[in-house]
């Protein structure tokens, strides 16, 4: 939907009084959930891509990690590769050659990316990129006629989640966001306690990004052009919110039987950056153009209440001094679990399980996906395997022409979060009605299990010693 229409939409209801609440700022209004779907991309399997050719775009910190785990996967063929700078897509070409596979074909400068979507030489964009390119680039590959998938966040705007659903809707291209921790061990294995019914009926759940990144965002190292400090100075709510709420809106079946419907956002003071980037700027010219400005909280708390009453807490702190921790609680009638601090633990009454019971419900409750590429994703790596897990599931689906356990719906509800509570900050934590990105489909929506029926025969070349 063009954001004229949408506006067109928005004033309409206005002078109707027929919505609750209404973000000018975010160019978003609830009313727009009531346009009909397109098309319902939930469960779509799209047809089958025998060896799926994909070109990673972003090379910096995510892309070379991506393009090591993809050339260990039969069946995909790294056939492009490009990054605003040209060094890097280099560098990125000797992880190809080191392992005896072909050169991919290069592209770099500003606007490589495009050149790539309209060419017929790739079936799967894989972008990690900043985050403002994300849906530029997933919306331009989608357009031309390519599956789309990106690092988190998705979007940065409610208008660009909607862009996302509807042209991955209009297209019939998949477009997912690479939300890893979907993949981690715990949570997979507390999704299928859950859809086992072993908590009873979820009732709230909790998770967050907390990660003390200060050393990476002041770098001059670090994010190239200091994006993700400027991320940092311009915007004020739950900047990274995916990583925490990803998992527990899967194990509450969100889109699929359940939505979000409202948030709260509460944002703290900053006590962190601004102290030390006046301290650098103290001993460095460079940090002075930094040193004026406003930085977000150090601690956002959001409440997002679901359609069905439940409650989900989501937390973002990467400037306070503490252990990492992306909480992981899911609590229901009958139990609970948790993750943080690690390792994972389970009640079923008012006593965490000992070991030997954990490893019962392991024996019990451990996912096919898990069990049976779950030691090879150990040896790839990527965050303890979680990544490749994630990339190994996506190409499988591909090949086999499977339902993606993510869509665009998640990766528009998930990534919303972000600019609602950024909004839901700005109006002193006032209620934000949440879009419902499927437009009621979520009614009928059948939960995704991440069962291997009909794919788990993509192979792997290699594992590492």
């Amino acid at each position: 939907m063009s954001t004229n229409r949408r506006s067109f939409i928005r004033n309409i209801a206005l002078s109707s009084g027929a919505i609750a609440s209404v973000i000018p700022e975010h160019g978003y209004a609830s009313q727009t959930e009531q346009i009909p779907a397109s098309f319902n991309m939930s469960g779509y399997s799209a047809p089958k891509i025998p060896t799926v050719r994909v070109a990673v775009i972003g090379l910096g910190m995510r892309g070379p990690g991506a393009v090591d785990r993809l050339s260990y996967i039969e069946g995909v063929e790294i056939a492009v590769l490009c990054d605003k700078y040209p060094d890097r897509v280099e560098s990125a070409q000797e992880i190809l050659t080191k392992k005896g596979l072909p050169k991919a074909k290069s592209y770099s400068g500003e606007e490589g990316w495009k050149a790539i979507c309209e060419s017929n030489e790739v079936d799967l964009v894989y972008i990690t990129t900043p985050w403002h390119l994300h849906t530029p680039i997933a919306v331009y590959a989608m357009k031309n006629d390519k599956h789309a998938v990106s690092e988190v966040p998705a979007a940065k705007t409610v208008d660009e989640c909607w862009e996302l659903v509807e042209t991955s809707e209009k297209t019939r291209k998949h477009m997912m966001m690479l939300e890893n921790t979907c993949y981690d061990f715990f949570e997979l294995l507390t999704l299928n306690m859950a859809r086992n019914g072993l908590f009873g009926e979820l009732v709230h759940a909790e998770g967050a990004y907390i990660h003390e990144l200060n050393g990476l965002l002041l770098s001059k190292t670090g994010y190239k052009d200091m994006w993700r400090l400027n991320e940092n100075m311009t915007r004020n709510g739950s900047l990274y919110p995916t990583h925490g709420l990803g998992p527990i809106a899967q194990c509450l079946n969100i889109n699929r039987g359940d939505k979000f419907d409202h948030l709260v956002s509460m944002s703290s003071n900053d006590f962190s950056m601004a102290p030390l980037i006046a301290d650098l700027a103290s001993k460095d010219d460079f940090y002075k153009q930094y040193s004026d400005s406003h930085y977000r909280g150090n601690m956002n708390t959001t409440i997002i209440r679901s359609a069905l009453g439940k409650t989900l807490m989501v937390q973002h702190d990467v400037s306070s001094i503490r252990p990492y921790s992306r909480i992981h609680l899911i609590s229901g009638t009958k139990g609970v679990a948790q993750k943080w601090p690690e390792p994972g633990r389970i009640a079923l009454g008012h006593e965490w399980a000992d070991a030997e019971k954990m490893k019962a419900y392991e024996d019990k409750y451990t996912p096919p996906i898990v069990k049976h590429i779950g030691e090879i994703a150990k040896s790839v790596g990527g965050h303890g395997g979680m990544d490749f897990m994630m990339d190994w599931r996506l190409i499988d689906c591909l090949r086999n022409g499977l339902p993606l356990d993510q869509n665009v719906y998640d990766a528009a509800a998930w990534s919303a979060a972000g600019p609602l509570s950024e909004a839901s900050v700005a109006k002193k934590s006032r209620t934000i009605d949440y879009p419902d990105f499927t437009r009621g489909a979520w009614k009928t929506n059948k939960p995704h299990d991440m069962t291997l029926d009909g794919g788990g025969n993509t192979k792997v070349r290699k594992v590492v010693d």
